[in-house]
């Protein structure tokens, strides 16, 4: 063989060699189609790392201590309320003696109504709550005439809840504190009233003594009503006076009982006033003795003096019952 087409020969085998050992020429997945070199090659994914967590700075606030007149209101508060006790309990009603500025507890569930009964005969004036959009208060009535009775009726929406209620009437103001919780409630709540009750003994027992004789054994034809009342006109100036020949009995109008009492003098011959011993009975003066002229007096800057005298008629006749 010549050597021009021998080396021609090896020169093709060599590339044909070096073919079959190339590495294959890449293809693009979705056509098949060859990568060229224009072609972009693929940007490898950036690594995403987390980024440190930001640490924010405690900031600690320091509680404002309680002035003393907040801690003076919170003390009376708390002194002040009264909660319910077991032997204050009616059947299921509590009952709380009345006190102006007691606070008076009233524990309420929802879905559960409690009622809180004002005295017979009180008109209701205004009702205040502090909490009206989660609170529900009504009012209502039960009896007629000197029975007729006002009743508030409470209920919370949610337990957990606490506020006030103030009620106004024409005989007193109630201050209540209300607290909600999950399923107990009072049922109903009302006072008994202590000063209405003295009151009451009171007033019997001035009825009672004003039907009572001021004394025994009076006889009216036996009496002497000649006394003039003159001087000042005093809420307290009596109404008569008059004697049985041996005591004198000076009557007053009821206002005494509500006001001081003005202490009796008793004018000698002479002029000159000496305090008499005399004691009271209901609304009568009862003097162990007779005179001629005396004098009630109270006051200091100012006093009034009312003058008791004795007729002339009166001293004639008391000298023939003498003899």
């Amino acid at each position: 063989m010549k050597p021009a087409l021998l080396a021609a020969t090896m020169l093709v085998a060599a590339s044909s060699a070096h073919a079959q050992n190339a590495a294959p020429t890449p293809t693009i997945p979705a056509t098949g189609q060859p990568v060229t070199a224009a072609m972009p090659t693929p940007t490898p994914p950036v690594a995403i790392t987390a980024a440190p967590a930001l640490t924010m700075p405690v900031v600690r606030h320091r509680l404002k201590p309680l002035s003393p007149a907040v801690k003076r209101v919170r003390t009376a508060n708390r002194e002040a309320t009264l909660e319910p006790q077991a032997r204050a309990f009616v059947n299921a009603a509590q009952v709380y003696p009345f006190s102006d500025g007691a606070l008076y507890r009233l524990y309420a569930a929802p879905e559960l109504v409690s009622d809180i009964a004002l005295q017979a005969g009180e008109t209701i004036i205004s009702v205040a709550a502090g909490d009206t959009a989660r609170w529900t208060v009504g009012d209502t009535v039960s009896g007629t005439g000197d029975a007729k009775r006002v009743h508030i009726l409470v209920k919370p929406f949610i337990a957990g809840l606490t506020t006030n209620l103030v009620i106004t009437t024409d005989r007193r103001t109630y201050h209540l504190q209300l607290e909600s919780t999950l399923t107990t409630a009072m049922s109903a709540l009302s006072w008994t009233y202590p000063q209405d009750e003295l009151l009451a003994i009171k007033r019997a027992a001035d009825q009672q003594r004003v039907a009572t004789p001021v004394a025994s054994g009076l006889e009216v034809e036996q009496l002497n009503f000649s006394y003039a009342i003159t001087g000042d006109n005093p809420l307290w100036r009596p109404l008569r006076a008059f004697d049985d020949g041996r005591q004198t009995f000076i009557e007053f109008p009821p206002s005494l009982a509500v006001g001081e009492a003005p202490p009796l003098f008793v004018i000698d011959a002479k002029g000159d006033a000496q305090l008499v011993n005399y004691r009271v009975s209901g609304r009568f003066y009862v003097v162990d003795r007779l005179f001629d002229a005396a004098e009630l007096r109270l006051g200091e800057k100012k006093q009034a003096v009312v003058r008791i005298t004795r007729g002339i008629d009166g001293r004639r006749q008391n000298r023939r019952r003498a003899s």
